[in-house]
């Protein structure tokens, strides 16, 4: 796990200066705190920070071939690399070092560019190719590792693992994309196919870009997708052996490493599954870590503590209060685009313990995604088998007609909390699971934002992304299409992106085995009682691990990480909701109806609703504000 920058002359092979490089790399020095390295020639310029994890002497970068023919900076790892490099040496190629790195030039130079089809990993690389004098940009196939590029204006493209290696060149515009803000202020992050600051791209999931000097830049090319459009005929004892044997290679695979390995235990399905299966593969005991909160209805460390007991690791646990917002400020240094999940938070202090100990651990990230954890995936499956029931000549007019008249009670139990039901019901299932993954809804967008920024906006709806991912999934059934978008929007835009700046925030290499592709696409085949049955999302994962976990935890209520940030906006956050219409970089921009936001503040603070994840949205976009673009 590393940080990469560079630049690359599109049209003439102009000198690079090194030190411009340098501080590319130096400003995101966090990412690879053991090592650093420039390289450069006429028209590019390669840099890299190292966190050194395989062939701890042998692996610096960037990294030539022994002709210097080609060139690779790359963050992150080649689970495979040691079955490639047999392949490779028995094709007669000549490795010099240990590293996963040295796979990447060799496996280029003998299969091309379909040489990343064959890497099992999570990366994202540049390689020079001196013959060619062209660059190839790559991410893996689920957007694990970022990769941010933009053009300026003397005819280079530069790169980066994070924004502000982009930010520190003198020549990249600082202009705010509002559509992006619109995008951020419906989601509470910015997804991968937008970026905060306008005329920066972040390449997709599962693509490629070739630039080719005197050439210009070409789109960038998907080598992989995820699709749910074919199904399995094989029978649930088959599919549990199966699905077992996909993980049991997953987490094995991403158990090689030349320093202290360890994992994230929360005593939930996902994390708890990772480490049994760890412990099964290890001589030795697992080093495990847990976050608790000081208090009982937040707190999951007694599950933790079961795991931890029953497969025998070397468990840490450290209480924290839930009382955290001290890390602000460097949550939105580490994220550069506004960040509203909140769970960031907590996610930092886990990282950060086990960066104590170990310097990579394993995540169970990918699960809910892949097999329909989330509660959203229930909703959305019946609220589509109500859809299909009722034709929508009869639904549309009266659940919208319901939604419309039913009281908004944030104040209420959660069964007196309807409107958003019936609206959903009015609408068809794309628009319905579009508003459901939302954070602040189009409605209320449109009362915060002042007419100047509607008009700028030209009609750019955030939601409209998830409508169109849907409409074109290679799915066979709604839940499938669901589950689709949230691939190519929710996990690179906000899971993986939190759990990337905050480990690498500590200098932790954070592996998520459970987003291995050959997981990812068994998923996609399974039919939809395997994902759902009855009121249990990931039933066929639960099934599967009974023999290796307790009914309870197997079967227990999903909790994941929570901060109070309600509670905040009514104590020792109040002044900071208040300001926010008024001195704040924010109110600055001209984007918002100050007094539309002032009014949520106060009705926050009141109680008559609850905006507390509108009031962090609008602070974590006030600091990005003050961060890229110095309206402090």
């Amino acid at each position: 796990m590393c940080g990469i920058a560079g630049i690359f002359h599109l049209e003439t092979a102009k000198p690079v200066d090194p030190a411009r490089v340098r501080l590319m790399t130096d400003a995101i020095a966090h990412r690879g705190p053991d090592g650093a390295g420039v390289w450069t020639a006429p028209g590019v310029g390669l840099g890299h920070r190292r966190l050194s994890i395989i062939d701890l002497g042998g692996g610096a970068q960037p990294m030539l071939t022994e002709d210097e023919s080609l060139a690779v900076t790359f963050n992150g790892e080649i689970y495979n690399f040691a079955a490639l490099r047999k392949e490779l040496e028995a094709k007669g190629h000549r490795f010099r070092t240990n590293s996963d790195t040295e796979v990447i030039l060799h496996g280029y130079r003998q299969w091309g560019e379909e040489c990343v089809k064959r890497f099992d990993g999570m990366f994202a690389f540049a390689l020079f190719d001196r013959h060619a004098q062209s660059l190839w940009l790559v991410r893996d196939r689920l957007g694990v590792k970022p990769l941010y590029y933009a053009q300026v204006s003397d005819g280079s493209l530069l790169f980066a693992s994070e924004l502000k290696g982009l930010l520190v060149h003198p020549l990249l515009r600082r202009e705010p994309d509002v559509r992006a803000v619109e995008d951020y202020m419906a989601y509470g992050y910015v997804p991968d196919d937008a970026c905060f600051v306008a005329g920066v791209r972040k390449l997709g999931a599962g693509e490629t870009l070739r630039l080719v000097r005197g050439k210009g830049m070409s789109a960038p090319q998907r080598y992989w997708d995820m699709s749910f459009a074919d199904r399995s005929n094989a029978r649930e004892p088959a599919l549990e052996e199966e699905l077992v044997s996909l993980m049991r290679a997953a987490v094995h695979s991403r158990m090689v490493a030349d320093v202290p390995l360890g994992a994230f235990l929360s005593g939930g399905v996902d994390s708890s599954s990772v480490v049994a299966l760890m412990a099964e593969a290890s001589p030795r005991a697992v080093k495990t870590c847990t976050i608790g909160f000081d208090v009982a209805s937040l707190d999951e460390t007694a599950y933790a503590d079961r795991i931890a007991r029953r497969f025998a690791t070397d468990h840490r646990t450290r209480i924290v209060s839930p009382d955290d917002f001290g890390l602000i400020d460097r949550l939105a240094h580490h994220f550069d685009e506004p960040f509203a999940d909140a769970s960031a938070l907590p996610t930092f202090r886990v990282c950060e313990l086990a960066r104590e100990e170990v310097t990579v651990a394993l995540s169970g990230d990918g699960a809910d995604e892949a097999f329909a954890g989330y509660r959203r995936h229930l909703f959305q499956y019946q609220g589509e088998r109500v859809r299909s029931l009722i034709p929508a000549s009869v639904r549309q007019p009266v659940f919208g007609r319901l939604g419309r008249w039913y009281p908004k009670a944030d104040w209420a139990p959660r069964f007196l909390r309807a409107k958003s039901t019936f609206i959903e019901l009015g609408q068809d299932g794309a628009e319905a699971y579009a508003a459901s993954v939302g954070v602040t809804p189009h409605a209320m967008r449109q009362r915060l934002y002042s007419d100047s920024m509607k008009a700028a906006l030209a009609g750019h709806r955030a939601e409209d992304r998830y409508v169109r991912a849907m409409r074109d999934a290679p799915a066979q059934e709604p839940l499938d299409r669901a589950q689709y978008a949230d691939m190519k929007i929710w996990l690179p835009g906000d899971i993986l992106t939190k759990t990337d700046r905050m480990s690498m925030a500590v200098g932790l290499e954070a592996r998520e085995p459970l987003l291995d592709h050959r997981l990812m696409e068994f998923a996609g085949r399974l039919p939809v009682n395997m994902r759902i049955h009855g009121n249990s999302g990931k039933y066929l994962m639960k099934k599967a691990m009974e023999a290796y976990l307790p009914q309870d935890i197997l079967y227990r209520p999903k909790m994941g990480f929570v901060t109070p940030i309600s509670d905040w906006f009514r104590g020792a956050l109040a002044k900071e909701a208040a300001g926010i219409a008024g001195g704040s970089a924010l109110a600055r921009t001209g984007w918002f109806d100050l007094k539309a936001v002032a009014k949520a503040a106060a009705d926050h603070k009141s109680g008559m609703s609850d905006h507390g994840r509108l009031l962090w949205q609008l602070l974590m976009l006030d600091r990005a504000l003050g961060r890229v673009f110095n309206l402090g």
